[in-house]
């Protein structure tokens, strides 16, 4: 039975539309439940979910609309006495926080945010580029964490950004770190003498903490953006953010992070690159590089990159380091024979489809329709992240209910021989998702050992020891399940091709000389752009908890609790904007 609640001028952010719901799918009698606040987007998200409707239509953008499927109507008065008292709890917290400043308005934003260049936006996607705009405006680079913007709209901000001397990281930017302060979803890294500079959230993540694993340090990574690499963007923000860094007196070595690029723009990358004085790691997701070349560095792992880049900070010989991999004594049954991987960080599941059909010599594809990264015969790697499984739901590095279904669909799959996963900590992700996966492995390993099997679970936690999470605590709990932990991603894969006899050894690399144009552009960056490198204060569009993280690690945050005006209709919104500026420019 489906029932619908309306709370009328209730606007909460994702995070905490996330929350609620994961709570109140454990209330006893509730079979599904989805949250959302009722903006068109969302409605089409209830009817593609099976969960829509007609009382929908009465929830406005601003309005938490609560579609419940119960066993019966009388859980429905206890669901919304739970809802009741999660929101107040939510309101307590906001009215103690130790923020320093909480706004609802732009204008007042504006005027307690002098001092800080840097805005960070996380709000509905299709609100984005008008609140982009109006940070730009005011002269601040912004960090846009939200998702679902137009690359025609992406294109304009960012060519808009460049010209008045700013950086537009994003839109879909969900990692970064300014001058040693994280944003979004961003482990604690060690301050350092590497800059990064990437297209990819997890791959900045795992970068990053191998890079404090191994004794470096990170002080800046500017994140780009997924779309940042494709020829219609042309990689304004990466090339800005590699002269910045170029410039950062406390930046030696720079390290480039992305899939593979557009060709044009990748050879524009390059050549940039070949022309900056400090040594460079670059990764192209998805290339297995045969060389380096003169201060120039080509990796072809995430573990890769972060090793030659700690090797050029120590001023060591770039060599390869051949890890020891340690395995256990397992006997596969005749039938099992595939390897399964459930990533809820996209990159680490393209660098899994990545050595996996190297080592197994797969010609299968990506399916995209169904978040596969790979999917040839009974070998398969998903990207949980992936839209397909996140709209209108918690991604899963908040939420493990989609991995642990996943995790049993395999176990009754008697051809599985071994499981990949990851758990990424830091800001922004679940504070013990080990004790969360922890029973689902064991059922699994338990429900193999029936049938006289072995399954083997293999995980990478990407992280460091000074993450919220205690990182030593969730390697515990996982190894107490049965998981064999390894201390990469990449060492991850190539365990689980080691057990099913499928060696891949890392090659040294020669250096050799690249016949390239020469680099026509200035090395030199805006004032702002050295500016945003030095700052520790900035100004919050949306979700409070990434005030809490900037706070938390010794910055400072204006927090401007953000609601869709003129009812979410963004047509009106973009015309008021214009009138106000116009008459702004005419008194």
């Amino acid at each position: 039975m489906l029932t619908t609640i309306i709370k009328k001028n209730s606007y909460q952010d994702s995070i905490v539309l996330m929350l609620l719901t994961n709570k109140i799918n454990t209330v006893e009698g509730v079979n599904n439940v989805s949250i959302m606040m009722g903006t068109p987007a969302n409605k089409d998200i209830f009817k593609t979910g099976g969960l829509y409707t007609p009382e929908l239509e009465k929830a406005s953008a601003n309005d938490m609309a609560v579609v419940l499927d119960v066993k019966e109507e009388s859980v429905v008065p206890n669901v919304m006495e739970e809802i009741d008292v999660f929101l107040e709890e939510q309101s307590k917290g906001m009215d103690n926080s130790d923020a320093q400043e909480s706004v609802r308005t732009w204008d007042k934003a504006i005027s307690l945010s002098k001092d800080a260049p840097v805005a960070l936006i996380s709000i509905p996607g299709t609100h984005a580029p008008l609140e982009i705009e109006k940070a730009l405006d005011e002269g601040k680079h912004v960090f846009c964490f939200s998702d679902n913007v137009s690359i025609e709209d992406e294109k304009r901000l960012k060519l808009k950004a460049h010209e008045k001397g700013l950086l537009l990281m994003g839109p879909d930017c969900g990692t970064g770190i300014i001058n040693g302060i994280p944003l979004a979803f961003t482990n604690v890294v060690r301050k350092g003498a590497v800059g990064i500079v990437g297209a990819s959230g997890t791959g900045i993540q795992e970068v990053s903490t191998i890079i404090h694993k191994l004794g470096g340090g990170v002080t800046n990574a500017i994140g780009t953006g997924g779309r940042d690499l494709k020829e219609e963007i042309g990689g304004i923000t990466l090339m800005d953010g590699i002269v910045t860094l170029e410039n950062d007196p406390d930046t030696d070595v720079i390290v480039v992070i992305s899939k593979p690029p557009a060709p044009a723009v990748r050879e524009k990358v390059l050549t940039l690159l070949r022309k900056i004085t400090k040594p460079a790691v670059t990764i192209f997701l998805g290339e297995k590089p045969t060389y380096h070349e003169a201060n120039l560095y080509h990796a072809y792992t995430l573990e890769e990159t972060a090793r030659i880049a700690v090797q050029l900070l120590n001023n060591e010989a770039v060599s390869v380091e051949e890890q020891a991999l340690e395995l256990p004594e397992v006997t596969f049954s005749s039938d099992q024979k595939y390897i399964k991987g459930y990533y809820s960080g996209g990159t680490l599941a393209n660098e899994a489809a990545m050595l996996i059909k190297e080592g197994l010599e797969l010609t299968g594809s990506a399916d995209k329709k169904e978040g596969f990264i790979l999917k040839d015969a009974g070998y398969e790697i998903i990207d949980l992240g992936d839209d397909i499984y996140t709209q209108g739901k918690p991604h899963p590095m908040i939420d493990p209910d989609k991995r642990i279904e996943m995790i049993e669909q395999a176990a009754d799959d008697s051809e599985t021989a071994i499981i990949l996963l990851d758990i990424v900590l830091g800001y922004g992700a679940h504070i013990d998702m080990a004790t969360e996966l922890a029973p689902a492995i064991k059922k699994a390993q338990d429900k193999a050992k029936e049938k006289n099997k072995q399954l083997v679970f293999i995980g990478t936690i990407v992280g460091t020891d000074e993450d919220p999470q205690d990182i030593k605590k969730q390697k515990t709990i996982l190894e107490e399940a049965g998981v064999i932990v390894a201390e990469s991603n990449n060492q991850a894969v190539r365990m689980a091709l080691k057990l099913v006899t499928i060696s891949l050894d890392e090659v040294e690399k020669t250096i050799q000389t690249v016949e390239a144009p020469d680099f026509e552009g200035e090395l030199i960056p805006s004032e702002q752009m050295m500016d945003m490198l030095r700052t520790k204060t900035f100004l919050n569009i949306g979700l409070r908890s990434f005030s809490d993280a900037i706070r938390e690690m010794g910055g400072t945050s204006i927090q401007f609790d953000w609601r869709p005006a003129a009812g979410g209709n963004v047509t009106l919104q973009k015309a008021l904007y214009f009138l106000k500026n116009y008459t702004n420019e005419n008194n």
